[in-house]
């Protein structure tokens, strides 16, 4: 039964597991390590910088932080830039230094992993469900979706991902169930309640999405029509076709980094994992970093209003060096003054 620990280990489950647990799982040879390491780490860098941006432009400009478009926005950026984090610490350990936990240390960074990345798919669908009412009832748009309703479903959707990541931590885990070939005392069972659990919010995305394209080609018609025209909306108009193409390119990105790795969780489901295919798992999980990575340079290319906040910023950033320059010339002159008055007193 492979990933359980046996009763001598289960005795001592709060000291560290012997690393008979963990071979069956840490399958890479010397180049692969250091491919790993090399990508993870400028992957994630990458990755962390870009959400940081994003977040900071949203947080720092009173107008974007009130919508609840970018409240969505900020959140898959806050998901992304924390698995950017937890992905990458605990990948390189695991699979590079082979680094010996305790088992609830072990769970607790494997469930840190899985919520960051179910709380992306999650920012995803809220961002997509946003769209949707938008698009469908515009009139009452403002008064359905307010900044305190989207706070909830964002503080309620963080608890779901929260508890469905660190179900492990609570108990379930393998033994005597059966243990997944992928995870380390994750039993198949949780690992295939939590892949319907990714389909479901997959699903209601694409439904979501479905109706959000097919109402934003209607609004590019709309927009063809009537461009010798002035019409009152317009400009908000303009504003949701250019966010739900956005947030398509983003679920299209998705789609292809999860496949891969969800396909391959469903085959370890059905069949015994030879090494090769456990190797092609390890580098395949890098394409859900690839995927945060990814969202923040597709919302900085195709969302004016952020790129508005990042011009804002670097024009008080300039202001602020002016004036710093200024003070320091104008501190310099001043001491130069004093020093010929009093060099001419002396004289």
């Amino acid at each position: 039964m492979e990933g359980c620990w046996n009763s001598g280990v289960a005795n001592a489950s709060h000291g560290d597991l012997t690393f008979s647990i963990f071979r069956n799982y840490t399958v890479l040879n010397i180049p692969q390590k250091t491919a790993i390491a090399v990508l993870c780490s400028l992957l994630g860098v990458l990755c962390a910088l870009e959400n940081a941006i994003v977040l900071f432009l949203i947080l720092s400009s009173p107008r974007l932080r009130r919508k609840p478009s970018y409240l969505f926005i900020s959140s898959l950026a806050g998901a992304d830039f924390l698995a950017s984090l937890f992905f990458v610490i605990s990948f390189v350990n695991f699979h590079v230094f082979h680094q010996e936990d305790s088992r609830d240390i072990f769970l607790l960074k494997l469930g840190g992993v899985t919520m960051t990345f179910t709380g992306s798919v999650g920012s995803l669908l809220l961002t997509a469900i946003d769209r949707y009412l938008c698009l469908r009832h515009p009139a009452k748009y403002k008064a359905l979706f307010t900044r305190g309703r989207a706070l909830v479903m964002l503080t309620a959707m963080w608890t779901i991902s929260a508890v469905v990541s660190y179900l492990p931590l609570m108990g379930w885990t393998c033994c005597p169930r059966l243990c997944s070939e992928l995870f380390p005392l994750i039993p198949n069972d949780y690992l295939l309640s939590w892949i319907l659990f990714i389909a479901i919010l997959f699903v209601a995305i694409f439904y979501t999405y479905a109706y959000v394209l097919w109402k934003a080609h209607q609004h590019t018609s709309t927009l063809v029509m009537y461009q010798q025209k002035r019409l009152a909306g317009m400009s908000r108009m303009r504003l949701d076709v250019r966010l739900a193409k956005t947030l398509g390119v983003v679920l299209m990105v998705l789609v292809l980094c999860w496949l891969p790795v969800l396909a391959l969780m469903v085959y370890s489901l059905t069949a015994s994992l030879n090494e090769h295919i456990k190797k092609v798992f390890a580098f395949c999980s890098m394409l859900c970093l690839i995927n945060s990575m990814v969202n923040p340079v597709i919302y900085a290319l195709r969302s004016r209003e952020i790129r508005v906040s990042a011009k804002n910023c670097l024009t008080r950033w300039k202001n602020m060096l002016r004036g710093t320059r200024t003070d320091s010339m104008e501190d310099a002159q001043k001491s130069s003054v004093t020093e010929t008055e009093g060099e001419t007193r002396v004289t």
